[in-house]
């Protein structure tokens, strides 16, 4: 594991590889002619499936493929109340929050989604689900990883969590790295898996959503997609 990356105000204060910023509110796009409307917002889970490719091999002769690039947004397992002199930050999990996290990193490799960089919080209960996560799949322990200490408090502020995560994964990521995986904290993680999928997603302790758009950078990919255009494919549930 590589050495703790330094606090993010740097980042932010930074675009990413002249990434454009990430709005707020969505841009007007033009209704799609011959497709039904946006289903009602909705919260899903997903049962394992294959492995599927991130991106098709281009055929002879033919186009070019866009690569797909998979974000997955995790939330900690639960964590235990503490002492009464405990810091929030330093809360450890449960016995149940260790139990999810091994179920989830085994669903996370039957399907094979399995990052290749990780953008974890470094609060206790983040950095122990890891671990364990870690621990359970060998693909999640040759990921490289990175702690961002403002993934903590980020996700306290109304609105911030999805561009914030945006420009982290393209601070810390490269075109070549297809599958990033973002560990935190609700409110924000859900809002940032709302705002990116234009879903109403619900993440409870220990689920992962799972996004998908297409680009041949991060910054294509989130340009392309824009708020509300990343495919939601579910959410992994222990």
């Amino acid at each position: 594991m590589r050495a703790p990356a330094p606090p993010l105000p740097a980042l932010l204060s930074r675009s990413c590889s002249s990434a454009p910023r990430l709005l707020l509110s969505s841009s007007p796009r033009a209704p799609p002619a011959r497709h039904p409307p946006r289903a009602v917002a909705r919260s899903v889970s997903v049962s394992v499936e294959a492995p599927a490719a991130a991106a098709e091999p281009a055929v002879a002769g033919g186009p070019s493929t866009t690569p797909r690039r998979r974000l997955i947004l995790l939330r900690h397992g639960e964590s235990a109340a503490g002492g009464r002199s405990t810091r929030d930050h330093d809360r450890p999990l449960s016995k149940a929050g260790r139990a999810d996290a091994i179920s989830v990193s085994n669903k996370l490799q039957q399907m094979g989604w399995i990052p290749e960089l990780i953008l974890c919080s470094d609060a206790m209960r983040t950095k122990e689900t890891l671990k364990i996560l870690q621990e359970h799949v060998q693909g999640l322990s040759q990921a490289v990883v990175h702690f961002i200490p403002s993934f903590y408090s980020i996700a306290a502020m109304d609105g911030q969590t999805a561009e914030h995560l945006q420009k982290a994964i393209c601070e810390y990521s490269s075109d070549e790295i297809l599958t990033v995986m973002c560990m935190g904290h609700n409110k924000g993680w859900e809002e940032a898996a709302s705002m990116f999928s234009g879903d109403s997603v619900v993440l409870e302790t220990c689920n992962a959503a799972l996004l998908e758009a297409a680009g041949k950078s991060w910054v294509e990919a989130f340009s392309l997609a824009g708020l509300g255009g990343w495919k939601l494919h579910g959410i992994v549930k222990p």
